[in-house]
């Protein structure tokens, strides 16, 4: 497992310490929870250009000025802190374009007109969607990084087509001849790859709240956001 993944709390207390010694290894941690950010701005009503350029600027203030200093497994969630820092952030820049448009000048990101999204969900809900799915492909990624070590890449292509739906019967034959395997070996397979993938979402998310006790509040917490979204 990488140090990016098993140490995102020292990377921010070590960041705090050492700002430039960390800075890269920050912005690899900001790029890896950019979906989450971009997915909130889009909508809370900007089109996708504006969006992109307010995601970039967000997490260049995030760096320059430290927000990430604030982050410590004792005091909460790093969701929460990327949330609570993007909400001031848009707040502020909604704030400079009214002053400019009274004033007559032009913003930095232009007027960023905003759009609606006919259906669209809540930058909340948008935000913990895509927070989950990062967290989800991280997981993924890892996953697939213990079976290619072990030199079964070409079985779990095979076998991850089946983690997130459960196959038809003749769709589970198919898949076993293709393995080489029979149908019921191939389902245990896939229920073990199924409870390695849940494990790993678990460390994941272990990895930005600090304690097992939080792991357990967060995961409630999202759970209850998904069952509350259409």
């Amino acid at each position: 497992m990488s140090r990016f993944q098993t140490t995102r709390w020292s990377l921010i207390e070590e960041a705090r310490d050492h700002p430039s010694q960390s800075r890269a290894a920050l912005e690899l941690l900001c790029s890896a929870y950019r979906p989450p950010v971009l997915a909130f701005v889009r909508h809370s009503g900007y089109g996708p250009s504006d969006a992109e350029d307010l995601t970039q600027a967000f997490f260049l203030r995030f760096l320059e000025h430290g927000w990430y200093a604030d982050a410590t497994p004792e005091r909460g969630r790093f969701r929460s802190l990327l949330l609570a820092s993007l909400r001031h952030f848009l707040s502020d820049q909604h704030a400079q374009v009214v002053a400019h448009k009274r004033g007559g000048g032009a913003t930095q990101l232009g007027e960023a007109a905003l759009e609606h999204i006919p259906g669209g969900e809540s930058p909340e809900d948008a935000f913990t969607r895509a927070w989950l799915a990062t967290i989800v492909d991280h997981a993924m990624r890892q996953l697939r990084e213990e079976w290619a070590q072990a030199g079964k890449l070409e079985q779990f292509r095979q076998l991850s087509a089946l983690l997130t739906e459960r196959a038809a019967p003749a769709e589970l034959q198919a898949l076993a001849m293709e393995a080489g395997l029979r149908p019921n070996t191939l389902t245990v397979q896939a229920h073990r790859m199924r409870l390695r993938l849940r494990q790993l979402v678990r460390l994941e998310l272990l990895q930005t709240v600090g304690s097992r006790e939080a792991l357990e509040l967060e995961l409630a917490e999202l759970r209850g956001v998904l069952q509350a979204l259409p």
